[in-house]
């Protein structure tokens, strides 16, 4: 019994020999009609392979360790807090370890020697004065000798420091600035400038440092001007002669169980934060993009082969009247389906591949991903594409086949002869009950607001999607009597083929406006989401933002906490406001325990700061914002459900866990952060302990070039601290993400061009195989202008129906999303958006319908009537 349904099983996914052979001859005979399949399916396995290649590379690449390349085993502090067994949100800041478990490490058996390690971003100035940074613009670390074991560094020349004004550098970096043992050099950390005594030129492991530069300090100095010196960054484990890296791993996680151990190229997600963070990136939006392309692709591939296979319905229905059983349909169909899906997504995975790379090339260069980190190019993905590919086509043959396979041969004869008016009952009871499910959707960002509702107003949008996609020819049919009239004039010829035909062949346009609906649909949310949350950010600067004047960094390593002391004396200054940014973490309550969501957050200090900025507090005073405090913005507070006087759950950058006590709620939580906190408590907890930006808060009655003028001689000293308008505010480090933007463009780029591709095949799969239909028309006197007009019609009415339910499914998720960030029922519509969006629905719509029709009016009337269907 159990062997039978095996049998049977396999019978259902692979089908015998004698149908792929007849599915080929009949492939062969209609080329056209399978071609269009084809391309829908190897854009489809494109995409899919591409988002499968990000995802199994952030599984598992990575970049190799350099200076800890000497290590058995590196630990770290756990640098992620999960969510759950498999989803994981990445600290902002490093986290760091006691510097007490250094011994506990060394006294595990196996381990030749245990070496705390510390990394201080520092800025180099050479004896003619100017900076110089490491390889490729990468940063150049400071460290304590000892470290340089776990390379291992070996002096070339000179010897190693051994007084807190002396320091080692590696070879590339002493050969940029020009030094030698002797030199004096000027190293910046955070704001403050020293002098050093270059004392020895390390050289460094293998072929060098390719994504740093290292300055070698006293173990005491180093620790000193890391700011911590009870913690270190990481810890480098040297084992001893004959010990396994991961059996050592093994015995130093059991010793140490707070830390994160390491082996291989993990050590290099110690070394370099960025190589960690862009693994989480990567695979969390490769794996939330990918799953969404996966629902359109096999939903356009199932609407594209289901085009194919009913413009087949005269043929199938002879097939049936000649003897065929309801069993060889299907097992033709599924051969045939087979055969195109193997081969589209087979093809697919070529330029799949290439694909990769160039979503590859948009991660590096909006910041998300470092240049150097590798794809990992395998055969899952593309095995992961061709079952679903071949999954969707056998899906879609099936249900276009049962309705000829399941009725008597007399009765598919008659059937064939006319398009079915009706669509099933569950696709019609599936689509109206989505509705109401994108509307309750929707509104809820009303009812119960927070910093989610761009990803709610994105569900709402995905199940009118889906709704358009179910309910699409009974919605062109309510379009096209309603507005029939008015987009073709019965009274001339073609306005009324075009209106009667569309009235008579509605599920064949229905293939092509779902899709160009849904692309719609999709293209707008995002784009009008993204005007509407952008604007309500940009509002809320310029109306919260007073500050005169703002300092920041030219360097990455930010503004020193001494030089708000230091512009605080300048006449004329009558607020200096430091600025520290970071992310943190809430944990709340939930309807399934407790949720954890990611905030942007600013340490701020209280003091005047009513005359640099302005959060627009509702509830609370911001002036009790110390120690263990916090402010919230509206959007937050309600999300997490705390409320003033009460305290909440959070973690720090760093991934300190506090419970400090709600002082205020304020609205401009999308201009400045939607949690705020004393600026002590923030710097504390960043990696370089410094300021992101000072605010500047000009006095009554001063000028404020010469405001400027002296600002600029106060901090003189400091080398890396600039002068400059409020806009230098908006683009300070931290500001609104890290290249979010070409992210998102290019994710949108992807979806709306594959649902491009597969709009214009519909419309020229659809078009072309009405040759016969043009013929009949000439045969009884219509004329090629008039067949033109026709089809032109048919195109307006096309776009007319995309355009208008495409919109409608817009207006409630960007209306609820509009009303929770900005309390406004209108969302900040894009002109130039809205243009293009109808520009390119008319591109897609028109030109395939025009270019098809030339085509399919070629040959002449009494030859094209007599061919294939």
């Amino acid at each position: 019994m159990v062997i039978g349904r095996i049998r049977r099983l396999v019978r259902l996914v692979v089908p015998y020999r004698k149908d792929l052979s007849l599915a080929w001859s009949t492939i062969k005979g209609r080329k056209g009609g399978f071609a269009g399949s084809f391309v829908a399916i190897a854009a489809g396995s494109a995409v899919i392979v591409a988002c499968g290649i990000l995802l199994m590379s952030g599984l598992g690449a990575g970049v190799a360790p350099e200076r800890y390349s000497g290590a058995a085993v590196v630990l770290g502090g756990e640098q992620s807090f999960w969510l759950d067994e498999t989803t994981e949100v990445r600290y902002g800041e490093r986290v760091t370890l006691p510097a007490d478990e250094v011994a506990a490490v060394a006294a595990v058996p196996g381990v030749r020697s245990a070496i705390g390690d510390v990394n201080v971003e520092v800025g180099v100035l050479a004896p003619d004065g100017r900076a110089v940074g490491g390889p490729d613009g990468f940063p150049v670390l400071g460290h304590g000798w000892s470290a340089a074991a776990l390379g291992p560094f070996t002096v070339r020349e000179g010897r190693a420091p051994a007084a807190s004004g002396e320091i080692v550098l590696d070879a590339g970096l002493a050969a940029r600035a020009g030094m030698s043992p002797g030199s004096t050099v000027r190293l910046v950390v955070g704001s403050i400038a020293s002098s050093y005594r270059v004392v020895g030129i390390a050289a460094p492991p293998g072929d060098g440092l390719d994504r740093q530069s290292a300055v070698f300090f006293t173990d005491d100095r180093a620790a000193a001007l890391s700011g911590r010196p009870d913690r270190v960054d990481a810890i480098g484990v040297l084992a001893e002669p004959g010990v396994a890296p991961a059996r050592l791993a093994e015995r130093v996680a059991a010793a140490v169980p707070d830390a994160v151990v390491h082996t291989g190229a993990g050590r290099g997600d110690v070394e370099f934060l960025d190589v960690g963070d862009a693994r989480g990136l990567v695979v969390e939006t490769a794996a939330s993009f990918g799953g969404t392309m996966v629902l359109i692709v096999v939903f356009v591939v199932a609407s594209t082969l289901s085009l194919s296979v009913r413009q087949r319905r005269r043929e199938l229905a002879l097939l049936r009247a000649i003897g065929a059983t309801p069993a060889q349909i299907h097992r033709m169909i599924a051969a045939e389906m087979t055969l195109v899906s193997v081969a589209g997504a087979l093809v697919g995975a070529i330029p799949g591949v290439a694909l990769a790379f160039v979503m590859r090339a948009v991660f590096v260069l909006s910041g998300a991903m470092p240049a150097d980190f590798r794809l990992d190019v395998g055969a899952t993905p593309v095995l992961a594409s061709l079952v679903l590919c071949v999954i969707s086509a056998r899906l879609a043959g099936w249900l276009v086949a049962r309705r000829v396979a399941g009725t008597s041969p007399v009765d598919a004869l008659g059937d064939a002869a006319v398009e079915p008016k009706k669509i099933g009952r569950v696709r019609v009871a599936f689509g109206v009950l989505l509705i109401p499910l994108g509307l309750l959707l929707a509104l809820s960002q009303v009812a119960v607001p927070g910093d989610s509702v761009a990803d709610t107003a994105a569900g709402a949008a995905l199940l009118f999607v889906v709704a358009i996609g179910c309910l699409g020819p009974l919605l062109l049919r309510g379009a096209i009597v309603v507005f029939g009239s008015v987009l073709n004039r019965r009274s001339t010829a073609g306005g009324f083929l075009a209106q009667a035909d569309a009235r008579a062949d509605s599920r064949r346009l229905g293939a092509a406006t779902t899709p160009l609906a849904m692309g719609v649909t999709l293209a707008a949310v995002q784009m009008f989401g993204a005007s509407t949350t952008l604007a309500a950010a940009r509002g809320q600067v310029e109306d919260g933002l007073r500050a005169d004047h703002v300092l920041t960094a030219s360097s990455g390593s930010g503004v020193s906490p001494q030089v708000v002391d230091t512009v605080r004396g300048v006449p004329g200054v009558a607020a200096a406001t430091p600025v520290a940014r970071m992310r943190v973490l809430l944990t709340f309550p939930s309807e399934d325990g407790t949720a954890t969501k990611v905030f942007a957050a600013q340490g701020v200090a209280p003091e005047r700061l009513s005359a640099t900025m302005d959060l627009d507090v509702l509830h609370g005073d911001i002036a009790e914002l110390r120690g263990e405090t916090v402010a919230l913005s509206r959007v937050a507070a309600e999300t997490v459900r705390a409320r003033h006087g009460g305290t909440i759950e959070l973690r720090l950058g760093d991934g300190t866990v506090i419970e400090p006590r709600v002082v205020a709620i304020y609205e401009n939580g999308l201009g400045f952060g939607d949690v705020t906190l004393p600026n002590d408590l923030v710097v504390a907890h960043t990696t370089a302990r410094a300021d992101t930006a000072v605010l500047i808060g000009a006095a009554d009655g001063t000028d404020r070039v010469a405001l400027a003028a002296a600002l600029r001689g106060a901090v003189e000293r400091y080398p890396t601290v600039q002068v400059g308008d409020r806009e230098a505010f908006l683009t300070a480090p931290g500001f609104g993400g890290s290249g979010g933007w070409a992210l998102d463009l290019l994710f949108q780029t992807v979806l709306l061009g594959y649902i491009a591709i597969a709009v214009m095949n519909t419309l020229m799969m659809a078009t072309a195989a009405r040759a016969r239909e043009f013929a009949m028309l000439r045969l009884i006197g219509a004329g090629r202008d008039q067949i033109r007009t026709m089809m032109n019609g048919e195109a307006r009415i096309v776009v007319f129906a995309a355009l208008l339910f495409g919109l409608l499914a817009t207006i409630p998720p960007l209306v609820g999303m509009s009303l929770a960030l900005t309390k406004s029922p209108v969302p900040a519509i894009s002109v130039v958006g809205l243009l293009a969006i109808v520009s390119v629905t008319i591109a897609l719509a028109w030109g395939p319908i025009t270019v098809a029709t030339r085509v399919a009016m070629r040959p002449a009337p009494i030859d094209a009537i007599g061919g294939r269907e």
